[in-house]
């Protein structure tokens, strides 16, 4: 497998059944699984209102917000958590009784899921410097840029506009031509 550049423009929004908000499907495995049936997806939200979140049985999910000023988390009873667009990412399961409440109006969020027992993520925000290899160690790492950047790898190369990705496998690497600022999330 070699790596793969996931537009942002690309990207199909899908309402949510509550009309809280829509989702945009960046990468699910395996490929064209539905919410039922994926290992890991990840997937870019915009969120309009406060609300219960979705629950998925059986998955674990990381959300990092990417614009907005935040939200807070209420799960399961316990203290809420206010996450906002310099949090670390924030990890959490998906089958707990969650409800967010927006802290200043709309938010947009990268949700990693993963079926839990059959893989793991690691997600972190990170900045890179101006020509900084990222290797793929993981069985798949995604790149998400937080700002425009040029990548090049191996046999070719892209432009990443905001909220473009790169899907890098195990033995792939990628250098950035200039310093940028991603979310990374590693997929084993």
């Amino acid at each position: 497998m070699s790596v793969q550049v996931l537009r942002a423009a690309d990207r199909v929004a899908v309402p949510w059944k509550n009309g809280g908000g829509v989702t945009r499907e960046l990468v699910v495995s395996p490929p064209g699984a539905d919410m039922a049936a994926f290992d890991w997806r990840v997937s870019v939200a915009d969120v309009a209102q406060g609300g219960p979140f979705s629950t998925f049985p059986g998955v674990d999910r990381v959300l990092s917000i990417i614009d907005g000023e935040g939200l807070t988390l209420s799960i399961d009873g316990r203290p809420a958590v206010v996450l906002d667009a310099a949090s670390p990412p924030f990890a959490f399961p998906g089958d707990a009784r969650c409800e967010a409440s927006l802290r200043g109006g709309p938010i947009r969020d990268l949700n990693v899921m993963v079926r839990r027992g059959a893989r793991r993520a690691q997600v972190r925000r990170r900045s890179l410097d101006a020509g900084e290899t990222l290797a793929g160690g993981a069985a798949f790492t995604l790149a998400f840029a937080l700002e425009a950047a040029d990548a090049a790898w191996p046999g070719g190369g892209a432009r990443l506009v905001r909220e473009d990705a790169l899907l890098i496998p195990a033995s792939a690497e990628v250098t950035f031509t200039a310093a940028v600022r991603l979310i990374l999330a590693e997929i084993d």
